[in-house]
């Protein structure tokens, strides 16, 4: 080869392998010790594989081990963003195996607590999502401003601001302070200024809606093939909400939408619990008003201890993530024979992976944030 030849620049074919990223399972973006491993072309995800069980302790399998009253405890702390509405869940399959009917007023209290913790949940997810970005810390010290008065509020109510393990079959431990509607009133009014404050902040700013929208898109279809609820559901255009299909407690004597999304995006995911925490504080001001000023809150003879007849039962309601389900057999014992959890963090999950192939690794943490996953519930 002459001078002149070996001058001339030459195409080669080079070879390429992907690179494997690990994120977690001990991240701040994880949410919790959850791991996931990114094959990236380049920026690109090619592919993801989520390891979870970090957090089992084996929430079912004690609850077989306690009486009926013991496992209520588990459930605070298997959905621990959601608490009350986790008990409400546990303590309504109870009530249906064993036949017990709540007073009116504790359907109410029972209510009450669950929204507002819905709207806590949601303020949890608003601040950390902002976080997650990398956009504004400042939307931290707002979600976190109006959920302190609410965990206030709950201190009140229970005595605990995080494990409370105050519903019971058949109602609640204990009444609600004398001031309580008073108080919980203004929680709502806060929750909406708060709620104004991260509209403001979030909503129309340039750099979060770049970062959010047309980002981890699901389909409507692809969502229910996934077994996803709650939120992300909605956002994929499905108006399914238990409350409103199939309605348990009192949901059926109040009036409130259900926020659905167009695009199924993290901007849709992040819309739609924004608009939910608007339309639980309405069906907080109604139970509040409908809620009678004096009553019992537990049946009149209730036995010490539970021995529903030998049976099995499913109950679902409508957790701040999707369907929280809970099964339980009996065999006429004080103890279930079984029990069982379906997380709607489990199955919100499995979709990760078809949401984040096709994105930039930056986009991989805003994707997982939008699921607003619990990983004790993840894992139980």
């Amino acid at each position: 080869m002459t001078i002149e030849e070996e001058a001339v620049p030459q195409e080669r074919e080079f070879e390429t392998i992907d690179f494997n990223i690990n994120i977690g399972p001990q991240h701040p973006a994880t949410h919790g010790v959850f791991r996931m491993v990114l094959v990236v072309d380049g920026e690109e995800v090619v592919d993801l594989t989520s390891h979870i069980g970090y957090m089992h302790r084996g929430g079912e399998k004690l609850s077989e081990n306690m009486d009926y009253r013991q496992a209520i405890g588990y459930q605070d702390r298997t959905e621990y963003l959601s608490q009350f509405n986790a008990e409400m869940c546990y303590v309504q399959a109870v009530e249906k195996l064993a036949g017990l009917v709540p007073p009116e007023r504790a359907e109410y209290i029972r209510i009450i607590l669950a929204e507002l913790n819905r709207i806590s949940s949601h303020f949890m997810f608003l601040g950390a999502f902002g976080t997650d970005l990398g956009v504004f810390g400042t939307s931290f010290v707002f979600a976190f401003r109006e959920r302190e008065n609410l965990l206030d509020l709950f201190e009140e109510v229970t005595g605990d601001r995080l494990m409370y393990a105050y519903f019971r079959p058949g109602g609640v431990a204990w009444d609600v302070p004398l001031n309580f509607k008073d108080r919980a009133r203004w929680v709502c009014q806060q929750a909406l200024i708060g709620a104004k404050d991260l509209d403001n902040l979030l909503t129309d700013n340039e750099i979060f809606i770049s970062r959010t929208r047309h980002v981890g898109k699901l389909s409507a279809a692809d969502a229910i093939n996934f077994g996803v609820t709650g939120p992300m559901l909605r956002a994929s255009g499905v108006k399914y909400d238990l409350r409103r299909d199939e309605p348990y407690s009192l949901y059926d004597r109040f009036e409130f939408e259900v926020p659905t999304g167009e695009n199924g995006d993290c901007y849709d995911r992040y819309l739609v619990r924004l608009a939910e925490i608007r339309e639980s504080v309405k069906i907080v001001l109604q139970a509040l008003d409908q809620m009678p000023d004096e009553g019992p809150i537990l049946p009149e003879r209730m036995p010490r201890l539970l021995r529903p007849a030998a049976g099995e039962v499913y109950m679902r309601t409508e957790d701040p993530r999707g369907e929280y389900g809970v099964y339980l057999v009996s065999k006429g014992g004080t103890q279930p024979y079984r029990m069982h959890m379906r997380s709607p963090s489990f199955c919100n999950l499995s979709a990760l992976k078809q949401m984040t192939i096709g994105h930039y690794i930056a986009d991989a943490v805003t994707i997982l944030g939008s699921t607003d996953i619990v990983l004790c519930s993840v894992d139980r």
